[in-house]
């Protein structure tokens, strides 16, 4: 095969595929807190916590994508309360808002008594996913259609948290100019 000419037409980028809703990408998955997983306070290490994470995160990406997927950043992670040795934690993902080849997944931890039933929120956070073709290099993922009330509201404000990203790493990049500049 011959190296492309330069009379022959730009590679096309792949065409995008049809969107699929929030709700395909839905995951739940359960832990529960055994003594490995705590610290002498006998409460669950936070590592531990973003461990699960960023696997329920993961999988709920690749259910969008039916790719691989690598975590390209982790945003807004809070912890709300302590999670204790014996209880179970219960992790709700979903993909949030699609890009071109990234998508943002919200991720709910809730902290279950096991001995009450009670349930109650113990961290949420919200993750940026690349998808990868099979070179491993960036790809075009289909678009996310929400359709509850709630993944409406979860869309728009992924759009807000995208326009937050973007504006906080320009407003370094030009301070970091700026200070190359006034020191060189």
């Amino acid at each position: 095969m011959s190296a492309a000419r330069s009379s022959d037409p730009p590679a096309r980028p792949p065409a995008r595929p049809p969107a699929r809703p929030c709700r395909a990408s839905h995951v739940e998955m359960t832990e529960m807190v055994l003594p490995p997983d705590t610290n002498y306070h006998g409460t669950v290490f936070g590592g531990r916590i973003l461990q699960w994470i960023d696997i329920a995160g993961a999988i709920a990406a690749q259910r969008h994508t039916h790719r691989k997927v690598v975590t390209a950043s982790l945003d807004d992670m809070h912890f709300a309360v302590p999670v204790r040795l014996g209880d179970v934690v219960v992790l709700k993902a979903a993909v949030n808002y699609v890009h071109r080849t990234s998508m943002e997944v919200g991720v709910r931890v809730e902290r279950e008594v096991i001995t009450t039933g009670e349930r109650e929120v113990a961290a949420t956070a919200y993750l940026t996913y690349v998808a990868l073709d099979d070179d491993g290099a960036p790809t075009v993922i289909p678009p996310v259609t929400p359709e509850s009330p709630e993944e409406k509201r979860r869309f728009a404000d992924a759009i807000t948290r995208r326009e937050f990203r973007l504006a906080r790493r320009d407003a370094l990049l030009a301070r970091r100019s700026a200070d190359e500049a006034a020191s060189g």
